[in-house]
């Protein structure tokens, strides 16, 4: 393995390069404008580097640099160390790891019609959607489609709680209720209240799949023009009367028998 270029030094926290990854960690919709996104520690690194997502800047702090290993070293196309100071400024954990990647955003492709689908109807908890996403990438749901109004996924909350699932889907944000429309599988409309349940669709052998679940707002739930379009409406069954679960919780459970109902 080569050794890696000589690191480009940054002091001043006034240098245009480091004012604008500071915005990138710290701003929800910055990613929009550069077409990049910031994620930092081993684990989000680490899994962005399996995956061969395009780094486009190493930033690491000076007490970190020299002791890296050579693969991370040479992983993006740049680095950069910077004082550590300065990247407390930039970390949002509470234990900073001291580095992190500039990476290039997901090049946005079509949306595909015969996989299975996570439909995500404004949601606003990035904790939420960063579980979803993990569910997703777990139980074998290739794409997510965000409806205009959802918390940005690309944000640095949703990468934090998304663990690297990110890397593995394909995803689509700030879509309309027609983009939905046109995806050439059942669309599954979840409640808490109303529909079939979960539990018996299985035991009769007639949960769809592919499918798409259509997963609503935290508190008012799906749109009425997601409803209409539904093709059926599900809901898991709760014997002991809690009025709803977690929609985080709920999506896992819905994919999870997806997956069982695909074998």
């Amino acid at each position: 393995m080569t050794t890696p270029a000589p690191p480009l030094l940054i002091t001043s926290k006034d240098n245009s390069t480091f004012k604008q990854l500071k915005r990138l960690a710290l701003e929800r919709q910055h990613y929009r404008k550069t077409q990049t996104y910031w994620i930092e520690g081993e684990h989000l690194c680490e899994a962005a580097m399996q995956k061969g997502v395009l780094a486009l800047r190493g930033v690491f702090t000076e007490s970190a640099w020299g002791q890296m290993p050579v693969k991370t070293q040479n992983y993006a196309q740049q680095n950069l160390v910077i004082t550590d100071a300065m990247f407390e400024e930039l970390s949002a954990l509470e234990s900073s790891q001291h580095f992190g990647f500039e990476c290039a955003l997901q090049q946005e492709m079509p949306i595909r019609p015969q996989v299975m689908t996570l439909v995500l109807d404004r949601l606003q908890d990035a904790g939420n959607v960063g579980m979803m996403l993990r569910s997703a990438a777990a139980f074998g749901c290739e794409q997510v489609l965000a409806i205009k109004g959802t918390v940005a996924l690309w944000s640095p909350k949703v990468l934090r709680a998304g663990m690297g699932a990110h890397f593995g889907l394909h995803l689509r944000e700030t879509l309309s209720i027609e983009d939905v429309a046109n995806l050439g599988i059942p669309k599954l409309a979840t409640s808490s209240h109303q529909g079939e349940y979960l539990h018996e669709l299985m035991a009769h052998g007639t949960l769809p799949s592919p499918c798409a679940w259509m997963m609503g707002h935290e508190g008012q739930g799906l749109s009425h023009e997601l409803l209409a379009m539904a093709d059926q409406t599900v809901r898991i069954s709760q014997p002991n009367g809690q009025e709803s679960l977690n929609v985080a919780a709920a999506a896992s459970i819905f994919l999870y028998h997806s997956a069982l109902s695909r074998g």
